[in-house]
């Protein structure tokens, strides 16, 4: 029945709420606005300014384009976007799942998921320079290396003596190759053997050392020790009053290369060999000299990006977990009770029927993830140290630095723009024909 007035004119035109067109558009108008302003038209300068040359007086066509691969920084930053995308959402979903899946089953669960969603409440510029403390490469500062540092000493013995080294004037210690010194001479029992050393301040030396001591005895014994002390004096070579023994020194006898005996310097530096060792060089192995353990560069070319994406992971790992969590309260228990009953074990049942179950919340966490990362900006400016941040580079970063870092060339970080805007529509397509077919259902 067609809609007429009684006067015989149409009757005005209403949308599918039933509302007059007129007045929709009247309410939807200040959101077209802001659209139009916040999105369409960025969109469209974007594109008309990647078109012209840095300053924007010159045309120069699909040049911006052309050299966003053929520049060695945009082709790294492209390499490393490949990368977090391939990545950090896969590594964030498969947390989110797991401790979506974990904490449904303990009393403390709804605390363990505050705590994991907590760093979303953290900005990114926070969590980049709380992050860049962490990776500090001192063990002194650095959280991730005083763990490094503490699991490796554990169980590896480190050199408390870095920096000594023979007395070249008065030792017969010659270098002899991995960090280690050996005398030219040999050793006789009865004959104390006098090793001194240098390199170290006294006042630096560890804990609380005691004055060195001239060994004695009839069989092949030793002195090491610190052959300086504060304010000077005494006979280079010789032990004198107020020198400083250097305990936990390792001594090896070597006859025709082949070490035959060993020993540790006590407290008061003297050390004392069996008899095997008479006519035998003294070696002090470099293991006695080596620096000490500082951990791993996590912020250096090789690991700079990993380590960012960890921190990445920190953040979201909550917001997967949370939103996998909601979609795990929706699962049918009496479908995993059912599969219990039939013989499966835990793995396949959450293999062969959890899983499935969650494919479209997973799907949604992992392409939100996807678009996420490959804007991201704001770790890796501030975690990535200067030296590295080539290395670490992305392309969001790569053009606010072509565009405002120091580049200048407006019409190629556009260029970059669109080429971000052109990655991230395919993933939304795929997201919306998603969303459409939940719908239909």
């Amino acid at each position: 029945m067609s809609a007429v007035a009684d006067n015989g004119a149409t009757a005005p035109r209403k949308s599918v709420t039933g509302t007059r067109l007129w007045v929709a558009v009247l309410f939807l108008l200040p959101a077209l606005v802001l659209l139009g302003a916040l999105v369409v038209y960025p969109i469209g300068y974007s594109v008309w300014r990647s078109l012209y040359d840095a300053g924007g007086d010159g045309f120069v066509g699909l040049d911006n384009y052309v050299d966003v691969f053929r520049d060695d920084s945009t082709l790294t930053a492209v390499r490393n976007t490949a990368i977090w995308v391939a990545v950090a959402p896969a590594v964030v979903t498969a947390l989110g799942l797991i401790f979506a899946v974990l904490t449904e089953r303990v009393r403390w669960g709804t605390a363990f998921k505050l705590i994991v969603f907590m760093p979303m409440a953290i900005s990114m510029l926070a969590a980049g320079i709380i992050f860049r403390l962490v990776y500090q490469a001192d063990p002194d500062q650095g959280v991730a290396n005083a763990i490094v540092t503490s699991v490796h000493d554990t169980f590896a013995d480190s050199s408390v003596y870095p920096k000594a080294r023979p007395n070249a004037q008065v030792s017969d210690l010659k270098a002899s190759g991995g960090g280690s010194f050996t005398s030219t001479g040999t050793v006789e029992a009865g004959t104390p053997a006098l090793l001194p050393l240098v390199g170290i301040a006294p006042n630096r030396l560890p804990g609380e050392p005691e004055d060195a001591k001239a060994a004695t005895g009839s069989g092949v014994t030793g002195t090491v020790w610190l052959d300086f002390k504060l304010g000077g004096g005494g006979e280079k070579g010789q032990v004198d009053a107020g020198e400083k023994a250097l305990e936990g020194i390792k001594v090896e006898a070597v006859k025709d290369g082949e070490v035959v005996a060993s020993a540790t310097t006590g407290a008061d530096g003297t050390f004392t060999l069996p008899a095997e060792a008479d006519g035998a060089q003294l070696r002090l192995p470099g293991s006695n000299f080596a620096a000490p353990y500082n951990g791993v560069d996590w912020l250096g070319p090789t690991l700079v990006t990993p380590a960012i994406i960890g921190a990445y992971v920190w953040m979201w790992a909550g917001f997967a977990m949370v939103l996998i969590a909601a979609g795990l309260a929706g699962v049918d228990r009496n479908l995993l009770e059912a599969a219990r009953v039939d013989g499966a074990n835990e793995w396949q049942v959450f293999r062969r029927i959890t899983v499935p179950m969650l494919a479209p919340v997973l799907i949604v966490v992992l392409i939100t993830l996807m678009i996420n990362v490959m804007k991201v900006f704001d770790l890796v400016y501030i975690i990535a140290p200067q030296p590295t941040q080539d290395e670490a580079n992305v392309l969001a970063l790569q053009l606010f630095l072509s565009s405002f870092g120091g580049g200048g060339n407006y019409g190629l970080g556009s260029a970059i723009g669109i080429i971000l805007l052109l990655l991230v529509v395919p993933v939304m397509i795929v997201n919306i024909r998603r969303l459409r077919k939940e719908r239909e259902r």
